[in-house]
């Protein structure tokens, strides 16, 4: 058997089975960190709220107590009834005398002055204390959500790499695209996209690019497979694109190198020989000689 039958042969299974167990290992260890500080943040959350319970009910309290004590300053004091029936009494039973006092009302009929009270001043300050705790507060619960998105995204990029590295490599430029397709190993197709509903043929897929996101490097595509339209949406920039097809031994490859507005550019890349080449040259190798 020459060396180009050789090279036609099928990897063996044992050979091509530990990138999968790693793979298994790496991606069950990025859940757990991913489902601990889930569950971290979760409580801290829980805590975020009921400290807002906590506050907005002392609040509505201190509000309460704030309104009562207007209320009962700016009340005026209702005069005193029993002091002028006691004064009438007197006058029928004694004699009037010869030249009656004269009685200073207005002053008496005049409301108090309400003076500051010291209360009132502490309860205000403990008021502004309470809402300055709870726009702090909820300052650090939307610090707390940015940084729960921002792991996430950062999670999803390591998970992507780490099946690019167990794939081979992937090319970030045209040089490392070009190194790439000297192994022999696999059919590479470089391809540039402009947003459209149309699809543009590359390789065995039609593609279409909905939306190029340059500030988070995010792009959406459409792409018919076996003439079934998929969808992908939020695909980061250098993330991998797996995809299966009937007749291929290895899912194709693709990936984008670069955002622009409203312009991606990538390559996708798919096995050498398909799976009936391949099981057509072994059972050409296993007919007996003649």
């Amino acid at each position: 058997m020459d060396s180009e039958d050789r090279r036609r042969q099928p990897i063996s299974i044992r050979d091509s089975k530990w990138p999968v167990y790693l793979l298994i290992v790496v991606l069950s260890a990025a859940t757990v960190v991913s489902a601990g500080y889930l569950y971290h943040q979760k409580q801290e959350n829980q805590e975020l709220a009921s400290t807002n319970q906590a506050l907005g009910a002392s609040l509505i309290q201190l509000r309460s107590e704030i309104q009562a004590m207007r209320e009962q300053i700016n009340t005026p004091p209702t005069p005193v009834r029993a002091a002028a029936f006691e004064t009438s009494t007197t006058r029928e039973k004694q004699p009037a005398p010869a030249k009656a006092r004269p009685v200073k009302t207005a002053r008496a009929a005049q409301p108090a002055k309400p003076k500051d009270d010291p209360r009132f001043n502490q309860l205000q300050g403990q008021l502004t204390d309470q809402q300055k705790l709870l726009a702090s507060t909820r300052e650090d619960l939307e610090k707390a959500r940015q940084d729960l998105g921002r792991t996430r995204d950062d999670l999803q990029t390591d998970i992507s790499s780490t099946r690019g590295e167990l794939s081979g490599s992937i090319a970030r430029t045209h040089e490392e695209l070009v190194a790439l397709q000297r192994r022999g190993e696999r059919n590479y197709y470089e391809f540039q996209l402009t947003k459209s509903k149309a699809f543009e043929r590359v390789g065995p897929l039609r593609l279409s690019l909905r939306k190029a996101d340059t500030k988070h490097k995010r792009f959406d595509m459409n792409m018919m497979v076996d003439d079934n339209q998929l969808e992908k949406k939020s695909v980061n920039l250098y993330e991998t694109v797996w995809l299966n097809l009937a007749d291929r031994p290895q899912p194709l490859e693709l990936v984008v190198n670069s955002i622009s507005k409203d312009h991606i550019s990538g390559y996708l890349s798919e096995p050498k020989y398909k799976r009936s080449e391949l099981q057509t040259a072994a059972s050409v190798d296993a007919r007996p000689a003649r």
